[in-house]
């Protein structure tokens, strides 16, 4: 749970500094004022806007898989240890390593990978990871910024049509961003799981091909889905409510 709080944080601390900064380039180099459009009432995305939002989700995913990937890899390794164990078989080197990772915390798990495999084991599938989390959290911001102007055309202007735009982009963020990128996920758990099973300088199995709209990667989407769905329209408007209240506090130190 800190973890994920963690990688969260920063991310979206990332995202907000990069979405300033994209923003503010497009406004001096283009002359378009991506959030005077935004705020203004009855407008759509557009191309600009879509492009910043999108950019600067991009640049928090791919900046914060440096910190993701251990604290990923190693929860991977704990869910999935007693499967190993049964999966490694007779081969007695790799069910001890199987093994070795079960009923393990985060820290103990690290430092289980870092013996085995070395420091840059906790980078295992290092390239599919950056590869979902820059696709997945530009996907992500852009539908969610894009969802939340779409509903406040639509809806209205009020705190309570506010309301309900940010839970529906929250869920909605989470659904299309896991749709798009479950195959590359599903890639990278699959090599992240079997490089648990060889020490340092033994040769991993290749990650499988990432393969669209094929049945085989998309197994437990719809949970997945559901969850993210759940999890982001919370997280949102705890977030947007929490946002409110820090401008409201400022402004009030100003008077």
């Amino acid at each position: 749970m800190a973890s994920i709080t963690l990688v969260r944080t920063v991310s979206f601390s990332i995202y907000q500094r990069a979405k300033h900064i994209y923003s503010d380039w497009i406004k001096r180099n283009l002359g378009y004022d991506i959030y005077r459009h935004v705020s203004k009432p009855g407008t759509y995305p557009n191309l600009y806007s879509i492009a910043c939002f999108g950019a600067a989700g991009a640049t928090a995913g791919s900046a914060i898989t440096f910190l993701a990937c251990p604290f990923e890899l190693s929860k991977l390794s704990a869910q999935v240890s007693v499967l190993l164990a049964e999966r490694a078989g007779n081969c007695k080197r790799s069910r001890e390593l199987a093994t070795s990772y079960q009923n393990k915390g985060t820290l103990r798990t690290m430092a289980n990978i870092v013996r085995h495999r070395g420091i840059l084991g906790l980078y295992n599938g290092f390239y599919l990871h950056l590869l979902r989390d820059t696709l997945g959290t530009g996907i992500y911001f852009m539908v969610y910024e894009s969802g939340k102007q779409l509903g406040t055309t639509f809806f209205g202007d009020n705190p309570s049509s506010n309301k309900m735009a940010v839970v529906a982009s929250g869920g909605l963020c989470g659904l299309v961003s896991w749709a798009m990128i479950y195959p590359i996920d599903s890639a990278k758990s699959v090599y992240q799981r079997n490089s648990l099973l060889y020490s340092k300088g033994e040769k991993v199995e290749p990650p499988p091909k990432i393969e669209f709209f094929k049945r085989h990667m998309y197994r437990g989407l719809g949970v997945s889905m559901i969850r993210s769905c759940v999890v982001n329209a919370i997280f949102f408007s705890s977030f947007e409510l929490i946002k409110k209240r820090i401008k409201t506090l400022d402004d009030g130190r100003k008077l």
